[in-house]
């Protein structure tokens, strides 16, 4: 199995990213996945969720970011938009299975892409 992100990159505040992670091995439908990031000194933060049955959002990016699937390419997405410098991080995708509408089992990490947003 991999997960391969891509799409990170360098970006003034107020502008737009779109993150991709490109599954092998799994089907992206058939699991629960989602975004983290880590930012250097800071926990690692949920960022949005797929599930079957909807989406979740951290609250300090609901509004701006917009998780989907693209189910013919197999593959996770991350819209990012009006981007501020907080959100710098490095964000990975994961697979697994939720229960509930709560993560039961990460089962894999992809390396993860960089994302710096500049004031």
């Amino acid at each position: 199995v991999q997960l391969v992100e891509s799409g990170g990159g360098s970006v003034q505040a107020g502008g737009s990213l779109r993150l991709s992670c490109a599954a092998s091995g799994i089907t992206v439908s058939s699991y629960c996945m989602g975004w983290f990031r880590q930012a250097p000194g800071k926990e690692r933060e949920e960022v949005a969720t797929i599930r079957s049955t909807g989406t979740n959002y951290a609250d300090s990016v609901r509004g701006r970011f917009t998780i989907s699937r693209d189910n013919a390419k197999n593959t996770l997405l991350l819209q990012m938009n009006s981007l501020k410098p907080e959100d710098t991080a490095m964000y990975c995708c994961v697979a697994g299975s939720c229960i509930g509408g709560r993560w039961a089992a990460y089962d894999y990490w992809g390396q993860g892409t960089q994302v710096t947003v500049s004031s």
